[in-house]
């Protein structure tokens, strides 16, 4: 115990607050919205307003790479499970997206076609393709430098360190059952891996919790991509006194000094506070339910109730998003009450705006993206993007970028 704790320590020791946007000349802020079934990423204005800059098409070597699918069995089978299961009918084409440090391509996980590729902004063609180990990429991270990105491998338990620029495998390792979420820490010295477990079948009632598998967050040294720390949430919920709770760990956030991690979890209308330090959960927030949403858990989408979570750059305030309830609120975290409930349509991520005056969420439901102030908790715009938003992460495009032909 003394020596896992004397670990947690230097994990935090070196954490410091870091600057929310810094852009350098000659590029521009801004937001990119994945559309996951469409393929495509709108491109809109950092700020709150949301304003609409340009597209651009994330699949543009699609017909190569269902031919390839087509003449592997195996890659078939595991293509037509994702639409069937996950895809809720539909092709993963978008998953997650992270601009070069040089704002020139963008770099997108594509969970059907199982790969990472980047996109050049100029030409719209890929610069490089990463296929992901197994047969499924999923969430992303990249360093706080811009130069690696993580990307996980849910069917084979792995992630894989990439170079931004390359695409060469700087380093990979092992994680639980169907890494999901990933998050540098410490300016990029190490990385955490939640693991989901099977969110796709319909044992979901909570004695039936035991037969999602293996779910854990996995802290590697980025630096040898050794296992330093693993935190399994199960023992800790117990001691909490939520053994109700999944211990599926889904979006977190990290305070400003990375002493404590707020995480939502599966089948939850709420969120939890875990203190890195002490090592134990110390609060939990239970949120409101929509009445109209149904109790019958196979009915949520991929085991989420609540999914999406984002904080203010001072760390003041959380953002989350109530999927299955539809609607987004801002969480004052000192005492954990929610603010207005924002109606939006099946809410699936949270992400905060350039200038870190608003929390930004995609409405997977509608087919809109939508900001909400941080200080008033009330929605400030909303405007219509591409077929399924889900990840919206901040970027960079040279200055009077258009969108490729």
């Amino acid at each position: 115990m003394r020596t896992a704790l004397i670990l947690t320590a230097a994990l935090i020791a070196t954490a410091l607050p870091t600057a929310h946007a810094s852009v350098e000349a000659g590029v521009r802020p801004v937001l990119f919205v994945g559309n996951n079934w469409e393929g495509t990423a709108d491109v809109v204005a950092s700020t709150p307003d949301l304003t609409k800059i340009g597209r651009i098409n994330l699949i543009p070597d699609k017909a190569q790479r269902l031919h390839e699918i087509y003449l592997d069995p195996i890659r078939l089978a595991y293509f037509l499970g994702i639409r069937a299961s996950v895809g809720e009918g539909h092709d993963q084409f978008v998953d997650d997206m992270y601009t070069t440090p040089a704002g020139d391509s963008v770099v997108v996980s594509r969970p059907s076609f199982a790969d990472v590729v980047s996109i050049s902004l100029t030409t719209g063609q890929v610069n490089w393709r990463f296929p992901v180990s197994g047969y499924r990429s999923d969430h992303m991270a990249v360093s706080p430098d811009g130069q690696r990105v993580a990307v996980s491998a849910s069917t084979s338990n792995t992630v894989h360190v990439l170079d931004i620029g390359t695409g060469q495998q700087l380093g990979s390792y092992g994680t639980g059952d169907k890494p999901h979420e990933n998050t540098f820490t410490n300016g990029g010295r190490y990385l955490w891996t939640s693991s989901i477990g099977e969110v796709n079948t319909a044992t979901d009632e909570p004695w039936l919790d035991w037969t999602k598998g293996d779910r854990k967050i996995t802290i590697v040294d980025t630096t040898t991509f050794q296992k330093v720390r693993e935190v399994d949430m199960r023992p800790r919920l117990d001691a909490f006194g939520r053994k109700d709770l999944s211990d599926s760990v889904r979006p977190v956030a990290f305070t400003p000094d990375e002493s404590k991690l707020y995480f939502q979890v599966s089948f939850f209308n709420g969120l939890l506070e875990y203190d890195v330090a002490s090592d134990k959960i110390t609060r939990a927030k239970t949120l409101p339910k929509n009445p109209n949403t149904t109790e019958d858990r196979t009915k949520w989408v991929n085991d989420s109730r609540h999914h999406g979570l984002s904080m203010s750059p001072d760390g003041a305030k959380l953002c989350v998003a109530g999927t299955m309830d539809d609607y987004a609120t801002i969480v004052d975290r000192a005492t954990l009450a929610e603010g207005p409930l924002v109606p939006v349509s099946k809410p699936y991520w949270a992400t905060v705006s350039g200038d870190g005056s608003a929390c930004v969420v995609s409405e997977s439901g509608s087919d809109r993206v939508t900001s909400i102030s941080f200080r008033t908790g009330q929605k400030v715009a909303s405007i219509p993007v591409g077929d399924h938003p889900q990840r919206v992460r901040l970027g960079k495009v040279p200055t009077g970028w258009t969108s490729p032909s």
